[in-house]
């Protein structure tokens, strides 16, 4: 029996994700992950890749990537330099296609674990010229005139930053799920895998600043959860004791430390502002 996709010591599922990636998995279909920067979207790939125990191939997508590169390239270059050095190798074309991502993963005897990350950040039309070779599974090289079909069906993982719609055609080939904000319990024990042991009132006081900055309204970049565990890890690093975090139920006061959780200029200026009306207020 295949193995399940579970939380594991080094990873914290919700139990909807855990239901999204077997589910995924059972019909075949690619998972299109959503949701805010920060929440795990491209470690989730490698996560099950370890839970499931399958090789893990990842292809991050550029704003320069188009759907031909994952598949292979030609290398027209290189062969017309050989040509000019008189390269026996010339005579061969294969010696000229570079394998793309989906042909790595469609070589593997094992199923494998296939990441297209952040595919938003590419073409329009990227997407939709990658649904034939997602359905069926295989492409044709030109160059070489052959059909290169998957030998093991791969598990694809897809992620988006919600920059551009998708297609609805694509959309419709997919299984998807949006990983929500993690909500404080389950912060709690994100914060527990990475810091086990953590003195418990840090802990409290940490959450309560890092989700009152959350919610101050006219934030132009929310911290995430990679920033709060970052943030914590200088917190240990400088000593800072709980009641330094304290914020007596105002959402004005700015935390130390703080340029790990802020991370744009206009957030930094706003705070610093409400910090300095905040001290006036109260001399």
């Amino acid at each position: 029996m295949e193995k399940r996709f579970e939380s594991t010591d080094t990873y914290i599922a919700t139990e909807d994700l855990m239901v999204a990636v077997n589910a995924s998995v059972a019909l075949e279909r690619p998972l299109l992950i959503k949701g805010e920067p920060g929440t795990g979207k491209t470690v989730l790939a490698e996560e099950i890749a370890k839970a499931l125990g399958k090789p893990l191939i990842q292809w991050h997508i550029k704003s320069t990537t188009k759907a031909l590169h994952g598949l292979y390239e030609y290398d027209a270059v290189a062969r017309l330099r050989d040509s000019q050095l008189g390269d026996e190798r010339v005579h061969d074309i294969s010696n000229y296609i570079v394998k793309g991502k989906l042909w790595e993963a469609f070589d593997l005897d094992e199923k494998p674990v296939l990441l297209i990350d952040e595919i938003d950040k590419a073409d329009i039309e990227f997407p939709n010229d990658l649904l034939l070779e997602l359905d069926r599974m295989e492409f044709h090289v030109y160059e070489t005139r052959q059909t290169i079909r998957a030998r093991q069906r791969p598990i694809v993982l897809i992620t988006s930053n919600n920059e551009k719609e998708l297609p609805d055609a694509f959309l419709r080939r997919c299984f998807f799920h949006y990983i929500r904000f993690p909500e404080r319990d389950t912060m709690e024990r994100i914060i527990a895998v990475h810091y086990p042991g953590l003195q418990k009132r840090l802990v409290t006081e940490a959450l309560n600043a890092f989700y009152d900055i959350r919610e101050v309204p006219g934030l132009k970049k929310k911290p995430s959860t990679s920033e709060l565990l970052d943030w914590i890890k200088l917190l240990l690093i400088e000593d800072i004791p709980p009641e330094a975090l304290r914020t007596g139920n105002k959402k004005d006061i700015i935390p130390p430390l703080y340029g790990a959780l802020l991370k744009n200029e206009q957030d930094v200026h706003m705070f610093e502002r409400l910090a300095f009306l905040h001290r006036r207020e109260g001399s």
